[in-house]
């Protein structure tokens, strides 16, 4: 349990303090998620109106998208909102255990969403020939769903750090070991487990489409990449075995809840693009 924990309970949804009654961090994210929504919908417009009205030579999107695997990662990342919302649940109850679990699953809901999107893109570009450059609709697709993904990557990015700052001591200007320099281990181990994980999945999707294609040959032609996810994998276990009272609890319910508002509106603007795009000539 957190050494914040507050004798009496916590309302995470008012803040008396403010001039508005809302505390000022999620009246912040609020607006920050208005300006975006303006930003994704004229995003989205462009794509619709070149897709409505395709110039000579843009190529038929329905050769070129794979509904099963859009939909298998639209379906991941409507999970980690799930996940999300059990997090900001979790911490609200001042249960820690549970929130680190969640944020964990939503962390690797998120990496599997983003590993769809970079094997989408390389069959693509590899495959397809759609480019930034070959045509307005190529320009106008990764345009759109890379700026998603990018809110993806950061949404990712930020919850590990939530994740991490978990672990924080409640003594760490009196610990021994300095609680800086133990963060940057955990992010730099998190980073190699996410790196080689993304690398290895991409890489396993693309040789499943290889004809003759053996899973002993790949495991052969990946062990160091496979030894170096298992010892990375091995470092966050044990990174994660913290004991004693901790810096972050109940008190900090706003600080996840936050995280949850932008996580759930980068899912609700998939939900939007996921239809407008790849199933636009199927509706």
């Amino acid at each position: 349990m957190s050494s914040h924990s507050a004798s009496g309970a916590i309302d995470h949804h008012h803040d008396a303090t403010t001039s508005t009654g809302i505390p000022n961090k999620k009246l912040f994210m609020w607006t920050f998620l208005a300006s975006d929504c303006m930003f994704f919908g004229a995003l989205i417009s462009m794509h619709v109106i070149y897709r409505i009205h395709p110039p000579a030579g843009s190529p038929d999107p329905r050769t070129i998208f794979s509904i099963e695997l859009t939909s298998f990662s639209t379906f991941i990342l409507l999970m980690s909102s799930l996940l999300m919302a059990l997090a900001v649940n979790a911490i609200q109850k001042g249960n820690l255990r549970s929130t680190r679990n969640n944020l964990l699953g939503t962390i690797f809901f998120g990496l599997i969403f983003l590993a769809c999107q970079v094997y989408e893109f390389q069959h693509f570009v590899h495959d397809r020939n759609l480019t930034l450059s070959s045509s307005i609709f190529g320009s106008t697709f990764y345009t759109l769903t890379g700026t998603h993904g990018c809110h993806v990557a950061i949404g990712v990015l930020w919850l590990v750090l939530m994740y991490i700052r978990t672990f924080k001591p409640a003594d760490a200007d009196k610990s021994r070991k300095p609680w800086f320099i133990m963060s940057v281990v955990h992010l730099i181990v998190f980073t190699v487990a996410t790196l080689l994980g993304v690398y290895v999945t991409v890489d396993f999707g693309h040789q499943l489409q290889t004809p003759g294609f053996g899973i002993g040959a790949f495991l052969s032609g990946h062990l160091i990449p496979l030894i170096g996810l298992a010892a990375s994998l091995a470092g966050l276990i044990f990174l994660g075995r913290g004991k004693g009272p901790v810096d972050f609890g109940e008190a900090n319910a706003m600080d996840v809840e936050s995280m949850g508002l932008y996580w759930h509106f980068v899912d609700i603007v998939w939900i939007i693009i996921f239809p407008v795009v790849y199933l636009l000539e199927y509706i």
